[in-house]
């Protein structure tokens, strides 16, 4: 008999005693310092900036307007905050509809959504925390791009509310990370990890498996560090390539190999074998249905994924 892994709506569940989901928010206004010369430019090697844009367009004139931790003013905050709460109706709504959703976590999805002045995100935390039925909050973000007085206040909000944050790890070595154009070290990473976990907040670690050069020895041994490092929960990725990015153009010149379907479920399923047993299952895939999609072919139908991982899961007794 297959017993299924402890997903984070597991956890949710068991927390809270009701469905609860996530509501994916992109707030324009937000941007990355690997994309707007902070740190680096260009991002990371296989983002594609353009896909990061709002999933709604309430904000025209938002356009071309960014953020960054030094921005000294916010003349569209109000514009930001309406954009916020419709898109949280919109989505919440939805979900309650289709999916018979109780109660909900805003989720701060697309950029580095700590990577504004502190009294920007006080207020849209604020704001997103006074919805009804809201129960707390799940802020992506850089660990290059939080500040101990944004972290102090997540803490002060964790005492009445689920706050987690999720930091893109990706990969511990730095030999890697420059070559995907990261802007960052391991080393920082872990320290804001770390640090998060003092503060008491929940944290989702984001791991590709994939990335250029790196052997299933190395992807496995990200695994086994993210997990020491105390992460609560975790999102397994496949390095996809999509048109329009810097890994596209080494796709196309024959200097990078995406991973085989076979080699991604051999990996993912040795992660989860050495997981353990706390830490919740956020994503197991990932990939692109539409011609933006430049390789692997395998990363097209999630449903495909979904059912492939799952026969790969049930070799060890488990399913997803």
């Amino acid at each position: 008999m297959t017993k299924q892994i402890y997903t984070y709506g597991n956890y949710l569940k068991n927390k809270f005693g009701c469905k609860v989901y996530k509501v994916g928010i992109n707030i324009s206004g937000f941007t990355c310092p690997n994309i707007d010369g902070t740190v680096a430019k260009g991002g990371c090697t296989f983002c594609e900036n353009d896909s990061f844009s709002a999933s709604t367009g309430e904000v025209q004139e938002l356009k071309g307007f960014h953020l960054n931790l030094d921005s000294k003013e916010n003349p569209f905050l109000n514009k930001q905050l309406l954009q916020l709460e419709l898109q949280f109706n919109l989505i919440s709504k939805r979900q309650k509809d289709q999916y018979g959703a109780e109660k909900f976590l805003v989720y701060f999805q697309s950029f580095t959504n700590t990577y504004a002045p502190f009294e920007t995100l006080k207020a849209l935390y604020d704001k997103a925390l006074s919805f009804e039925n809201v129960v707390g909050l799940s802020i992506g973000t850089r660990s290059d791009s939080i500040t101990d007085e944004t972290l102090d206040y997540l803490a002060k909000l964790n005492k009445d509310k689920e706050i987690w944050i999720e930091f893109g790890i990706q990969s511990i070595y730095d030999k890697t990370l420059d070559k995907i154009n990261r802007g960052h070290g391991s080393d920082n990473v872990k320290e804001w990890i770390l640090k998060s976990k003092k503060a008491g907040l929940h944290v989702c670690g984001h791991l590709i498996f994939g990335l250029p050069d790196e052997s299933k020895e190395m992807m496995l041994e990200t695994s086994k560090q993210a997990y020491e490092w105390g992460i609560d929960s975790v999102k397994y990725h496949p390095l996809y390539v999509v048109k329009k990015t810097a890994l596209a153009n080494e796709f196309m010149r024959g200097l990078f190999t995406p991973i085989t379907e076979e080699n991604y479920l051999d990996v993912l399923v040795k992660s989860i074998e050495i997981k353990p047993k706390n830490v919740s299952v956020q994503r197991v895939s990932a990939g692109i249905d539409d011609d933006s999609l430049l390789s692997p072919a395998w990363c097209k139908n999630k449903n495909n994924q979904l059912k492939n991982i799952n026969k790969a899961l049930k070799k060890i007794g488990l399913k997803y």
